[in-house]
């Protein structure tokens, strides 16, 4: 069933109002905000509570229409069915900088996403002026700014198993997501670490690396090995399946191998392709801005490739 009006434009301080709204005073589950920026800047920095959508390039480029649906763009199924069930409202779309829908461009995210949620959504739907650009600047109390450097201050131990500790295993895990941490077998072997970061799991990529604190902390093993002949694909829907229940029992897991450069790595970065709908550089480009020294095996990167291909051209 299709909107019977045009998108409302609201200002900051009306969105404020939205946000600040209890839920149950709302006669439907509330408001929810959609944020149509690239992933990369979505996770960077946010309107707390929003949620992500993406263009999903290899859809369109599938089809012979025009129009995209909203399926295309809204990576989470449970999301996405509350929407077409007109379970929020209102519905706010949140570009980058836009002043108003006029300036948005046919082929933008934002444009596209509004037009399919007229499509197929019987909401009220709104549209924020100045973006998140605009808001962020007005109250940055209402979002969230990822920190990865926060865990810089846990000192470092300068001796491992008889080594120099390298120098971007000196200081803790990087943080991908908010409940997910990439990090090296030093990192998990440092109780102190775990504990800062907030880590209550544990996924071991490795077939060496000990279960330092079982008991303590959930753990999921993983054997592979990091060669040529290794499938690590294999492992993908049991990790991704880790990782989403760590996540929803509200806690956080750290994803490791030896070194946290090939193996967990890879792990990660079927996680963030499988779960945002994202490509393999996108995903690729994230990961390495947080930890530099990651690259996973010819053979990993290949099966990555493929996994890609699954996950955007799903049906």
């Amino acid at each position: 069933m299709a909107s019977s009006s045009e998108p409302l434009e609201i200002a900051g301080n009306e969105l404020v109002h939205i946000l600040r709204t209890p839920r149950d005073q709302y006669a439907s589950a509330g408001h929810v905000v959609l944020d149509c920026r690239p992933f990369l800047d979505f996770t960077f920095a946010h309107i707390c509570e929003s949620r992500n959508v993406n263009w999903n390039s290899v859809l369109r480029r599938r089809s012979k229409s025009a129009v995209v649906a909203l399926e295309w763009l809204v990576p989470d199924k449970a999301l996405l069915g509350r929407l077409r069930r007109g379970e929020f409202s209102p519905v706010v779309v949140v570009d980058e900088s836009c002043r108003s829908v006029a300036e948005l461009k046919a082929e933008s995210v934002g444009q596209m996403l509004l037009t399919a949620l007229q499509n197929e959504v019987q909401t009220q739907i709104c549209f924020l002026q100045g973006g998140f650009e605009g808001f962020t600047e007005a109250y940055p109390e209402l979002c969230y700014i990822s920190a990865s450097n926060h865990l810089s201050a846990v000192e470092p131990e300068p001796v491992v198993t008889g080594r120099m500790t390298p120098a971007y295993d000196q200081g803790g895990p990087v943080e991908l997501l908010p409940f997910l941490f990439l990090g090296s077998a030093v990192h998990s072997s440092r109780r102190e670490t775990l504990a800062a970061a907030g880590i209550t799991a544990v996924l071991n990529v490795s077939s060496t690396c000990p279960n330092f604190y079982e008991g303590d902390f959930q753990y999921l093993r993983l054997t592979v090995e990091d060669s040529l002949a290794a499938d690590i694909r294999a492992c993908f829907s049991t990790a991704i399946a880790f990782i989403d229940s760590v996540k929803q029992s509200g806690g956080r897991v750290l994803v490791h191998c030896q070194a946290g450069i090939s193996r967990s790595a890879t792990i990660c970065l079927a996680y963030l392709m499988h779960t945002q709908r994202v490509k393999l550089d996108e995903a690729f480009d994230f990961v390495k801005r947080r930890r530099q020294v990651i690259s996973p095996n010819l053979a990993f990167m290949g099966q990555l490739l493929q996994f890609e291909t699954d996950v955007l051209c799903r049906g």
